[in-house]
């Protein structure tokens, strides 16, 4: 709640107080009396005492130079008469007191003025802000309670101006100096004055009232609720630690099931979070609620669950299920020691609606219907995932495929899949190669039949096996579990994916005969299952677990491979190397194995309860070791390097970590108001204005000028713009390429400001700024921007340059824009960049090179390690359903795509980047309209600055190295192969750094006078490899020892100069006797040696030619080609 304001203006110089009207509407003349008119003289000369120029009265404007104001104060009216004035609205409809300050008698004045402008106001701008201080503050509180009361009304007699108290019962009430009697009233209580209150000079006088209720409520002790008699099933629990039960028993529609979802996140913040996995067909969010100690974050050698209800939208009880669930563990958790410990040490994802669609469609009392059992689409979700033994001709839907890129993103080791229409739990497989009702089995047959039967067991309806006789009287299910292809054949069901294609564990269970029951029956389905889902959970701490980590380090493997003897199913181990895997009871022979490492094994034996750890710790192989003399690996942990770059490489695992980029944005500046889009001049003046205000860390360039002669602009971000740290990764981020596709433009501005605002604040954000050069081009085609229209989603208008070219068509060696010309010769062509990230519009997904159709792609699991990267850390890139209008159908797996897959061309600046650049590019799509809205500006901003700042952190990971002699000097211009593919140069100090996707990599090192370095570096997911390549000089000449070169060049030297002398002699003999025909020949010598000369010309131009100029290298040639 404001209290005063000042509003600055121009003109004059003068303070102007309210009233600024009068009911006369006279043009001047008329003083319009508030009836605080004491306080807003006060307020004003406090502003003018303390101005040079307000202060005289006098400020000789032009305009009006005979214009006087006593004091240099006025009131509004008496000035001029303004109606509908800001300063008059403050005044009668909040608490604030606002006065109009006119600063100087020119506008706009010239920049040379600011500074006097700042003198002249320095000293009034601080003592009117002291001024909040006067008179009187305080609270209004329940004297019962001694909650404050909101909207208490604050009145002070004789003056008919009253104000309010803010939520907390706190006020404040501008008085000058002086003796008055304050009132304090709210509805509900008896009102309450304080007599004689005396207000001072300077700070306010502090009065508090205490406001008793016109109505006291008894305090007693209360009625305790009635105990609800214990199960029968259920096992015997310490009076003390009876669990809460919940009491919310209805049918939550989605907006009913969105507020209790909240509800809980809001009351139980410390072990809860609230996400979304996307969008249904109809944009409903698919929650998922986390239950955890630590939420939001894997804690390595935790196990993650999951459930997921509600996949038919009319078969509704195991979304209320999991409502009860979530309201159960929150209730319970640091009470009930069972809950607690679950939660504690299980990371638990609750998903009540998968089809919320066809849940709105459903209706209560359905049995056996098929009403809203499809999403929006009409396709069945659990017929939609693909199939090990049938080809799935239905489009993946986005429920599907948002449940997928869930999967593949947390490490879940145990599921289960809620629907109803029976009483049984089924298991793996759901379908067979015949297609036939036949037992399918799994190699974990075993392992499934145990978790189905953990719940069953625990719901006696269904361990009965026939419940539904009734309705089904043929139906019978031994204890309650069945093989899923053995009840009925069901291709495409997701359990069955879960298994095949990540480390989870699902089994499907049916939990009512009716699908929809009525609201009444909701209690006694929670009883019924209360305990099973307690119990299944608790399955996923069975087995064997542990971490995977490498011998040299001590760090965890990602993606080691953990397989059972005898059991023809891997799993795999997390970011950290820890592994679930689980089992039944009995002796296994295990094995753990990743590639360019040793595979270990052990025999284990797994007992009843709780899993057992086991962890492997592997050594690299020893082709990992070689050359390790010439060339050394630096590991995270060792060497002598200063404390700061220790300290930077633990925040770049940190930010790598599992919503570490989370912690990041939220440990961050508020979010900036995106809300306009920027002209060219606005543009210009944005980024002129960045540098003005941040000039240590910006740097602001022209590269070029447009075909219309508008600057092309590069703002590089770095603790020392504009000098060269060849050390530092560099990283290049580029828009606005279609002028016609400008939100890239938008996100790079915000990017800038982002970085901008948050350096010395964020101490993330700081070090990525000390140790990164950040280059920004935000608008590479302003001529076709200004051409642009806003909210024109298709229109191709400004997509083109001026002349009418594509520019991404124009990256060739013959390139005939200056738009391109611009960008190749003073940034690709420098060849000092790490990454680059172009952001364009028109779909929203991740191509990577190359836009030109060729055979392969050297190094593609780089490049789209790259591109998967921006797309994973964007909430619906990863799920490949763009969904755009012009292309509803559109599905990218995993929203990253190779450019000549999707729209193949010649000339595109990615492919110029790669090839001649030597820097990997990926080009993102921000969204299908070429040019929303601006409404929807700070929506895009949210889905996109995850991944913007993804690609700060990744540009530090590769392998970063220095080459030097023997003697520690640095070898510039050296190359660095790696994987036989990518070429890289050493800059100057020797230094040289390339992105590689996680694993080992081969690296060969040449340099003139040195012999070939061979080596293979182990990249890291959350870290730099560093590597220091030491080059021997090279003894050897053609291939053969220097020693026994040099002996046979003597010998031979020596034959030489032996032959020569006697051939002298034996011409000089000949001279003499032959003088006249010597002089004839030397006539002719100097046309011999033109001729020696125009051959040797040809001869070393046809060397050069055949040394420099391969015949196989053309355009198609990139960086990531191995054809040398």
């Amino acid at each position: 709640i404001f209290v005063l304001s000042g509003n600055l203006h121009g003109g004059s110089v003068v303070a102007s107080y309210p009233f600024d009207d009068s009911p006369q509407h006279k043009t001047s003349g008329i003083y319009s009396r508030t009836d605080d008119d004491e306080v807003f003289k006060y307020l004003a000369r406090a502003y003018a005492s303390k101005h040079p120029i307000m202060k005289t009265g006098d400020p000789r404007c032009p305009s009006d130079e005979d214009e006087t104001f006593k004091d240099g104060i006025t009131n509004g009216a008496h000035w001029y008469d303004v109606e509908g004035g800001m300063q008059d609205y403050n005044y009668m409809w909040s608490n604030c007191f606002e006065i109009t300050l006119e600063l100087s008698c020119c506008k706009y004045p010239p920049a040379s003025q600011l500074r006097q402008e700042w003198e002249n106001n320095r000293e009034s701008l601080i003592t009117f802000i002291e001024k909040v201080h006067i008179g009187v503050r305080g609270f209004v509180k329940d004297s019962t309670s001694g909650s404050g009361l909101e909207n208490a009304t604050i009145s002070v007699a004789g003056i008919h101006h009253n104000i309010t108290s803010g939520k907390g019962g706190d006020f404040y009430r501008l008085l000058v100096a002086g003796t008055y009697n304050i009132t304090a009233v709210s509805v509900g209580y008896m009102p309450m004055t304080v007599g004689n209150v005396v207000v001072q000079e300077g700070s306010a006088t502090e009065v508090n009232f205490l406001l008793r209720p016109t109505v006291i409520l008894p305090v007693g002790p209360q009625t305790a609720a009635p105990t609800v008699a214990p199960v029968a099933d259920a096992p015997e629990t310490p009076a003390s630690h009876q669990p809460v039960q919940p009491q919310d028993f209805h049918h939550h529609h989605f907006p009913d099931m969105e507020i209790f979802l909240r509800r809980f996140a809001n009351e139980y913040p410390n072990i809860t979070r609230l996400y979304s996995l996307g969008k249904s067909v109809e944009s409903r969010e698919l929650y998922v609620m986390e239950i955890s100690d630590n939420p939001g974050v894997h804690e390595p050698g935790e196990p993650e669950f999951k459930y997921i209800g509600n996949m038919h939208g009319n078969e509704v009880v195991g979304r209320e299920l999991l409502l009860n669930l979530i309201e159960f563990l929150c209730k319970n958790f640091g009470t009930d020691p069972e809950v607690t410990e679950l939660v504690r040490n299980t990371r638990i994802h609750l998903m009540p609606s998968m089809n919320p669609d066809g849940y709105e469609k459903s209706l209560e009392g359905d049995s056996t219907g098929v009403v809203g059992r499809n999403n929006s689409n009409n396709f069945d979700l659990n017929r939609n995932f693909p199939d090990q033994f049938f080809q799935i001709t239905d489009p993946v839907q986005p429920e599907t495929t948002a449940v997928m890129s869930w999967l593949k993103t947390y490490p879940f080791v145990l599921s289960a899949n809620l629907h109803g229409g029976s009483l049984v739990v089924n298991y793996p497989y759901d379908d067979d190669e015949e297609g036939v009702t036949s037992y399918s089995r799994s190699p974990d047959d075993a392992v499934f039949q145990h978790l189905a039967l953990s719940y069953s067991k625990e719901n006696s309806e269904m361990y009965q096996g026939n419940s539904c006789k009734d309705m089904y009287p043929d139906e019978h299910f031994s204890h309650g579990i069945t093989n899923g292809a053995n009840w009925y054949s069901v291709p495409g069901g997701m359990q069955d994916w879960n298994y095949l294609n990540t480390n989870c564990f699902e089994v499907t269970i049916e939990l009512s005969c009716v699908k929809y029951p009525y609201e009444k029956d909701l209690p006694g389905y929670w009883e019924q299952n209360r305990r099973s889902l307690i119990q299944f959970m608790k399955q996923v701490h069975r087995g064997i677990r542990g971490f995977v980590l490498d011998a040299t380090d001590g760090r965890g493997i990602l993606n080691a491979t953990i397989s059972v003897a005898d059991i023809n199913h891997p799993v795999t181990s997390y970011r950290s190397g820890d592994y679930w895997r689980l089992l039944v009871p009995g002796t296994y022979k295990i094995t753990a194995s990743a590639r360019g490492y040793n595979p270990v094994t052990k025999n284990v034996t797994v007992k009843d309860e709780g899993a057992v750890q086991v962890n492997f710790t592997l050594v690299r192989s020893s082709s990992d070791s070689r050359n390790k003399s010439k060339m050394k690996e630096i590991m995270a942990d060792g060497g002598t390097r200063d404390p700061t770059t220790k300290e930077f490489e633990t925040l770049i695992k940190d930010l790598s970590a599992e919503n570490g980029l989370e912690r990041l944005m939220l440990s961050s500046s508020p979010n900036l108001a995106l809300y306009r889009y920027h002209s060219y001049k606005d543009l210009s003046e944005f980024l002129r204005g960045l540098v003005m205000n941040y000039p240590h860390i910006t740097n602001l360039t022209n590269l070029g000028q447009s075909a219309e002669f508008r600057q092309i602009w590069s703002l590089e971000i770095s603790n020392k713009p504009n000098v060269s740290e060849p050390e530092e990764p560099k990283i290049r981020f580029v828009a606005g390429i279609h002028g016609n596709a400008p939100v890239g433009t938008e996100l790079l501005l915000a990017l800038a400001e982002f970085l901008c605002l948050n350096y010395k604040r964020n101490p993330a954000v700081t070090k990525l700024i000390d140790r990164t050069r950040i280059v920004i081009v935000p608008s590479l085609n302003p001529d076709g921007r200004e051409r642009a229209q806003e909210k024109a989603c298709t229109s191709l208008t400004g997509r083109t340059n001026a002349h009418g070219k594509d520019l991404d068509a124009d990256f060739t060696s013959n390139a005939s824009q200056p738009e391109t010309k611009a960008i190749m010769e003073n940034l690709i062509q420098k060849q000092d960049f790490s990454l680059s990230v172009a952001l364009d519009g028109g779909s929203v997904l991740v191509t990577y090179p190359y836009d030109k159709p060729v055979q392969t792609v050297e190094n593609k699991e780089t490049l789209r390690h790259l591109a998967s990267l921006y797309a994973n850390n964007h909430p619906s890139m990863h799920m490949g359903q763009p969904s755009c209008p012009n292309k509803s159908d559109e599905n990218i797996p995993g929203g990253v795509i190779r450019g000549a897959e999707w729209h193949g061309h010649m000339g595109s600046m990615k492919d110029y980047s790669v090839t001649y650049g030597h820097c990997p590019e990926i080009t993102v799509y921000t969204s299908c309209c070429y040019f929303p809205s601006a409404g929807q500006l700070p929506t895009l901003w949210a889905e996109n600055k995850k991944s913007l700042l993804s690609m700060l952190v990744e540009v530090h990971k590769g392998v970063h190295g220095i080459v030097q002699d023997k003697s520690g000097k640095p070898v510039s211009k050296a190359v660095i192969v790696l994987n036989e593919g990518i070429k890289v140069h050493t800059k100057e100090g020797g230094y040289f750094h390339v992105l590689l996707a996680p694993g080992f990599h081969n690296i060969n090192a040449i340099a003139d006078g040195y012999q070939p370095q061979h080596s293979q570096v182990f990249v890291h997911h959350d870290a730099a490899s560093s590597v220091v390549i030491v080059f021997d000089t090279d003894n050897r000449i053609f291939g053969l020892p220097r020693e026994l070169v040099v002996t046979v060049a003597g010998a031979t030297m020596s034959a030489l100069v032996l032959t020569a002398c006697i051939i002298w002699c034996v011409c000089s003999i000949k001279s003499n006797r032959h003088k006249d025909g010597f002089h004839r020949l030397r006539q002719h010598h100097d046309d011999y040696e033109d001729e020696i000369r125009l051959m040797s010309t040809g001869s070393k131009k046809s060397l050069l030619s055949h040394e420099f100029q391969d015949e196989t290298d053309t355009e198609e040639e990139t960086l990531y080609s191995s054809k040398h």
